[in-house]
Formats: C-alpha cells, structure tokens, sequence
C-alpha cells in the first residue's frame, strides 16, 4: 500500500524509472505519466495504478496550496 510520494517513486524505481525535474509539481505531473504509462500496457494491476494515482493527485494539491501559500 502506497501512502507518499516516496513509495510511488520507489515503485517506479522497479522499472527503472527515475523522474527529477527539478520542481515538484512537474516530477509529480510526469509521474502520473508514468504511472499511466505502466497500467496501459498491463505492468501494473488497476489496484497499484489507482493508489499511486490517488497518492499523487494528494501531492499535488498538497503542494499547490504550499505554492499559493508563498504567494
């Protein structure tokens, strides 16, 4: 069970998918990529793309009100 963004990145790791870009909006928004990527083409089951999806989507709202919260 994946509950940060950390145990999505670990996951990704597995495939060897290492994602830095720099600004965190942008690592989250490409894995979301990858992660969808890995469920299309049948890696990963529906179960481990939905709780990466959620816990990205968390994240990323996490980190847009930090964002706005420095503005």
């Amino acid at each position: 069970m994946m509950r940060t963004m950390y145990d999505v990145q670990q996951l990704l790791k597995q495939f060897g998918t290492f994602i830095y870009l720099g600004n965190r909006l942008w690592d989250i928004e490409l894995m979301m990529v990858e992660i969808r990527e890995l469920f299309d083409n049948g890696v990963i089951e529906k179960k481990v793309f939905l709780n990466a999806i959620m816990v990205l989507k968390k994240e990323h709202q996490d980190e847009l009100e930090y964002q706005e919260g420095l503005n």
